[in-house]
């Protein structure tokens, strides 16, 4: 198929990959920085364009996987935008992790060009773009999910509709309260092991064989052991996710207080100046509360 994709950051450029070189599609690229597009098509081919409109134009699907609401209100709309260039019966798919009210919002312009729309925010970070493994959780139409899916998946080990427009973002909201109250579990729990004098690593080895195993323990717990953080997702995005989650909680009266309580925690590692430091730096906070 005619593709196109908004967004080379970390994520989008190895999904964008995957389409060009597993799938056999062909990709035209947008992002902001043009270079960095034209360096995208140096490695898959391809086309690399100046605006949202012009890489929409004659695709079937158009992907986009930008930063957040106003990064994708800013790409999808006005003269130059992407729905501008959409031709009817398109498909736009927004892997960006965003608002439940902007799926909505962008279902409904969609809807008013006669083109389809699913918000389908990923998990499984930059290792799960990178190897074609990435979870995505989508909301929409079944009929625009079942044509969309053969090309997602080709950067998906998981690709399930969750229900109409927005839920995909909700599903999303769902892992980061997850992966919040884990990560910030793993934090306590290695630090409590590491001021025990016990062997860390063997703490690992042993109860990640048991009820405590997880993805985090087993990718990121040595590496929280050893106090390195210079890779994975960023503490500056997981705080974006954590406030799109902590004003649904406010809409829809979901207690969610370890998650609050997590988000203060991700703010005392910023301003450490770990903003761009992996999630897994909540232990930084614990070790520099420790102190005398």
């Amino acid at each position: 198929m005619k593709v196109a994709f908004l967004g080379m950051g970390v994520m989008g450029a190895p999904m964008a990959g995957h389409l060009a070189d597993k799938g056999g599609h062909e990709v035209t690229v947008y992002n902001r920085t043009l270079s960095k597009a034209e360096a995208w098509t140096g490695r898959h081919g391809g086309r690399a364009v100046p605006t949202p409109r012009q890489a929409a134009q004659g695709a079937e699907i158009v992907f986009a996987c930008l930063g957040n609401d106003d990064d994708v209100r800013s790409v999808m709309y006005g003269d130059d935008g992407a729905l501008a260039g959409m031709g009817d019966g398109a498909i736009l798919v927004d892997h960006t992790t965003a608002s439940a009210d902007l799926a909505r919002e962008l279902d409904a312009a969609c809807r008013q060009r006669g083109v389809g729309f699913l918000d389908a925010p990923v998990s499984g970070g930059e290792a799960g773009a990178v190897n074609g493994v990435l979870t995505v959780m989508v909301g929409g139409e079944p009929s625009v999910f079942d044509r969309a899916r053969p090309a997602i998946d080709c950067f998906a080990k998981s690709c399930v509709l969750m229900g109409p427009a927005g839920a995909g973002q909700l599903t999303k909201m769902v892992n980061q309260i997850c992966i919040a109250g884990l990560l910030q579990g793993l934090s306590e729990g290695m630090n409590f092991a590491q001021k025990a004098g016990l062997d860390g690593e063997k703490v690992l080895d042993v109860i990640g064989k048991g009820a405590a195993q997880s993805w985090q323990m087993d990718n990121r717990g040595k590496t929280m052991l050893a106090g390195e953080f210079e890779f994975g997702f960023a503490v500056a995005w997981m705080r974006k996710d954590l406030s799109i989650v902590l004003d649904e909680a406010r809409r829809n009266t979901a207690r969610v207080p370890v998650t609050a309580l997590v988000d203060q925690f991700y703010a005392a590692v910023e301003a450490m100046g770990g903003s761009r430091w992996d999630t897994s730096s909540l232990i930084q906070v614990l070790r520099q509360e420790a102190k005398p």
